[in-house]
């Protein structure tokens, strides 16, 4: 039975993290991307279970007791959180959970669940390579991407508590390098993996 195993995906806005994880999606094995739980209505053709988890406030107060969320934060009125209940079942499953969030959800996961959880921090190579493909999208104006160029700034401090840097520079070789991180989070053996594997072992 494969092992489940977790792995959280950093970078500014604009690595192309989505596109990486689109472009390996066939050769990472079954995996699981952790979406978010709200208590505000869907709108027009959002799906649950697809981009967010849609529940009742007193459910997610229930969850918020029971100590049930990675993280959790209240926004116009309505709750938003990372539930550790479909990633746990996922991880149960053998499957691979993918997180895409930023530096603080990233401690956040390590404090949980660091014992099977492997980080890749993902970034073009420099920053004036960023604000060129930020702007190249024309999606966002200009306030958008100054405030992106300044987060990006902050999170590329972040670095060294990852795993692994994956430089996007292309998106084959970056596809290539994450192909690698994702098998490897998949061995990484947890403390209870370690003893169970010592005592049998030594017979």
């Amino acid at each position: 039975m494969k092992k489940g195993a977790i792995l959280v995906l950093s970078g500014p806005s604009g690595s192309g993290k989505s596109t990486i994880i689109n472009a390996a999606s066939n050769e990472i094995g079954e995996y699981y991307f952790s979406i978010s739980t709200t208590t505000r209505q869907p709108r027009v053709g959002e799906v649950d279970g697809v981009d967010y988890f849609f529940v009742s406030k007193e459910s997610f107060k229930e969850d918020i007791e029971a100590d049930n969320f990675l993280e959790y934060a209240e926004v116009h009125g309505n709750y938003y959180g990372t539930s550790l209940k479909p990633v746990q079942e996922a991880v149960e499953e053998g499957k691979l959970v993918i997180f895409d969030i930023d530096v603080q959800g990233h401690r956040l996961v390590r404090d949980k669940m660091n014992d099977i959880t492997t980080s890749a921090f993902i970034t073009p190579p420099t920053l004036k390579v960023l604000e060129k493909r930020l702007r190249a999208r024309c999606t966002d104006d200009e306030s958008v991407i100054v405030g992106r160029i300044k987060n990006a700034k902050n999170e590329v401090k972040a670095v060294s508590e990852y795993d692994f840097t994956i430089i996007n520079d292309t998106v084959e070789q970056a596809r290539e390098e994450f192909i690698i991180v994702a098998k490897a989070a998949r061995l990484k053996q947890s403390r209870e993996d370690e003893d169970k594997f010592t005592t049998q072992w030594l017979g």
